[in-house]
């Protein structure tokens, strides 16, 4: 399956490099978007060998993936795997999705950490819970990550997909968006590594705005 790896950043210098050099070694393409870093993110990604699109300042994850959809879905590649910069999502473990597309026929594989929590912040893991459960119920299929930014998407699925959200309501809308539009969704364990990153997630601002992007879908 050929694919290409989309890697939102923002102030990731420490990681990025590592995390590039390891997708490509496993033989993929890399595309890294800087969302308006003031650190060497950008400079150490290109320098690992990846494709780096630069934000005009901070514009939120959403915008970040929807801009590198844009670009991505022009191409030829077959599927479209999505993963954090801060080295919480093990590479190696792009192998699962792929298998388990392969094997389900799913149009999306999103990484399931909620079997493996241990180290889990306890506000993120009520807060992940919470949503799943909401958002499975509206999908109409399992999803019991929902909010696990590892995901794997068939190109042709991408392609029909309407995303609008700036932030982090995206992990949300492209399940929602698929499953409207009829397409299968699956999960697979995936291995995270906590280490005492920030998340960039704020407990209660972006759960509410997260309900507020909900109840604003018609």
């Amino acid at each position: 399956m050929k694919t290409i790896c989309v890697i939102p950043s923002h102030n990731e210098e420490k990681t990025i490099a590592w995390l590039v050099q390891s997708v490509r070694d496993l033989g993929h393409d890399v595309l890294v978007v800087d969302d308006g870093s003031d650190d060497r993110t950008a400079v150490w990604a290109r320098e690992a060998g990846a494709e780096v699109l630069v934000n005009p300042g901070n514009l939120g994850k959403g915008a970040s993936l929807r801009n590198a959809f844009g670009l991505v879905t022009k191409r030829d590649h077959e599927a479209v795997v999505v993963l954090d910069g801060d080295g919480q999502h093990l590479p190696q473990d792009i192998a699962r999705l792929i298998e388990s597309m392969r094997r389900t026929g799913a149009d999306i594989i999103v990484g399931n950490r909620m079997g493996r929590a241990r180290g889990m912040p306890l506000i993120r893991w009520l807060t992940n819970t919470t949503m799943s459960a909401f958002l499975s119920f509206k999908c109409r299929q399992p999803i019991p990550d929902t909010q696990c930014g590892f995901r794997l998407i068939r190109m042709s699925a991408l392609r029909a997909l309407e995303l609008k959200t700036e932030n982090f309501e995206i992990e949300s809308e492209i399940l929602l968006e698929a499953a409207r539009k009829g397409f299968k969704i699956r999960s697979v364990p995936i291995t995270t590594v906590y280490d005492g990153q920030y998340s960039a997630i704020h407990p209660w601002h972006d759960t509410v705005r997260f309900f507020h992007f909900i109840f604003s879908k018609r």
